[in-house]
């Protein structure tokens, strides 16, 4: 067993970066980490080849995808699955997400295969 005390707890970006990401834990089957962007803030992410499960913790903004636009604060569990496009928009507050990648984060990234590896994961299955 393995306890994640500070998983879920903001953290402001450092430097010039618009946001920030710790990584708490990476298994052969999933990663751990928290996404913390501040209010006003930028989400810069580009889609992931892994599905992701997000839980907010702390804050509240828009999560847009092309499958949907939800507003989502404290207790909103997400479920984006990989290859699709997802941005946080309108941060009104301190935003602080618990994120699960299954697999584990960029596991099924093949090198060299850049965005072909991500439509061939996001293709219909």
């Amino acid at each position: 067993m393995q306890t994640f005390p500070e998983a879920g707890a903001y953290h402001p970006p450092s430097g010039d970066e618009p946001n920030d990401w710790i990584v708490h834990m990476d298994s052969d089957d999933l990663s751990l980490g928290t996404y913390s962007i501040p209010a006003g803030g930028a989400d810069d992410q580009t889609p992931h080849t892994e599905d992701e499960i997000y839980v907010v913790q702390a804050g509240r903004a828009t999560l847009v995808t092309p499958s949907g636009t939800a507003a989502v604060g404290p207790g909103s569990v997400i479920y984006v699955p990989a290859g699709e496009e997802h941005r946080f928009t309108d941060v009104t507050e301190d935003l602080a997400l618990i994120v699960v990648f299954a697999p584990r984060y960029g596991s099924r990234s093949l090198p060299g295969l850049g965005d072909v590896r991500r439509l061939l994961d996001a293709a219909p299955r």
